[in-house]
């Protein structure tokens, strides 16, 4: 079994480890990259879906970014305890019509021993938004380091 570290249990510094780590896999658009993070056997709730296995994760995200797209995220630690992790993200994307939207959303986050994530509890609403009201300008991939977290931008 491989770790996933920072490992729990999590202090405020290797929570926004874990927390910028999980933000960079899911900014790579990578199904496989971001399934890796995830226990064999990880189940999640995402919005109305219900989903079990790395299997179901990488089809999930899939399907996902095929219809989310130009997608941007930030996350944001909110709280921290033992082996969970609550956060706060939001995300912009657009359809394939071109319209835009900034999706806010919570996360609840459990972790095994070894550091990969079991539980995945996620409540997102959606919220259109003119192309002139994009936060998130930087090139498709990893957030630059001196782009505004979601605090500083008032999210």
């Amino acid at each position: 079994m491989s770790s996933r570290p920072p490992l729990p249990p999590f202090t405020a510094e290797t929570a926004a480890v874990k927390v910028r780590a999980a933000e960079d896999a899911w900014n790579s658009r990578d199904p496989e990259r971001v399934a890796l993070a995830y226990t064999e056997d990880s189940r999640w709730r995402n919005r109305s879906e219900f989903i079990t296995g790395r299997a179901q994760i990488v089809a999930f995200l899939k399907r996902k970014w095929a219809s989310e797209l130009d997608y941007r995220l930030i996350k944001e630690v909110w709280a921290f305890t033992g082996n969970r992790i609550a956060v706060r993200f939001a995300y912009e994307w657009h359809d394939a019509g071109g319209a835009w939207f900034r999706s806010y959303g919570n996360e609840n986050w459990e972790f095994d021993e070894h550091g990969l994530m079991r539980r995945r509890h996620a409540s997102i609403n959606d919220v259109p938004i003119a192309e002139s009201e994009r936060h998130y300008r930087w090139p498709l991939g990893r957030r630059p380091d001196d782009h505004p977290g979601l605090s500083a931008l008032g999210l």
